[in-house]
């Protein structure tokens, strides 16, 4: 007999513990029995509350999402004004969380997953959708005509830099990412200033 309540317990810990193998392995090649055992459950466990891999790739993928969000989120809440809530979603995309080994395994896997798995691609078009809709918020009133380029460009360089520094040799440093953005940041608003 199943235990009352103790499926989103489950499902929780098949996520947290896909995360963790991503990162552990730093490919798509980790199986649901080595997920299953990391939860703490069997395979079968995991295929009946997830039906495949796939998909509970897709559920840690989401919960990654919803975590950036939230960052995000709890960023804006803090500011006021257009420039501001600006550096803040720049800020909350290169947070210390986002540079740990399970983050970066989860979003590198991600972007390979899209390629193939429509369930993928859509959840990376509204990752990429909402990231330029905030964006767009932001930048309307700062750059005006512009705000549509610059946001695309903006969003670019954010996941590029991310790329960039999530990979690079030794350590993280979000502080830096953090400074290559709002350089650029700068740049396109002070075009704005001139003009």
């Amino acid at each position: 007999m199943p235990k009352i309540g103790m499926e989103p317990i489950r499902k929780a810990a098949l996520v947290n513990a896909t995360i963790v193998e991503l990162g552990r392995a730093g490919s798509l090649d980790v199986t649901v029995s080595q997920i299953a055992k990391r939860a703490g459950m069997s395979s079968a466990l995991a295929h009946h509350y997830f039906g495949s891999k796939e998909d509970i790739f897709l559920a840690a993928m989401r919960h990654v999402l919803s975590l950036y969000g939230a960052e995000v989120r709890g960023a804006l809440a803090a500011v006021d004004g257009p420039e501001g809530r600006l550096h803040a979603i720049i800020r909350a995309s290169f947070t210390a969380g986002s540079f740990r080994r399970e983050a970066v395994g989860a979003w590198l896997n991600f972007y390979v997953l899209a390629q193939t798995v429509p369930g993928a691609r859509r959840l990376l078009s509204v990752y990429q959708r909402r990231l330029r809709s905030n964006l767009l918020h932001c930048l309307r009133p700062l750059v005006g005509l512009r705000a549509g380029r610059t946001a695309d460009g903006l969003a670019a360089l954010i996941d590029g830099v991310y790329l960039r520094e999530a990979l690079r040799e030794g350590a993280p440093d979000p502080a830096a990412a953090v400074a290559v953005v709002m350089e650029f940041v700068a740049a396109e608003l002070g075009k704005s200033k001139e003009k």
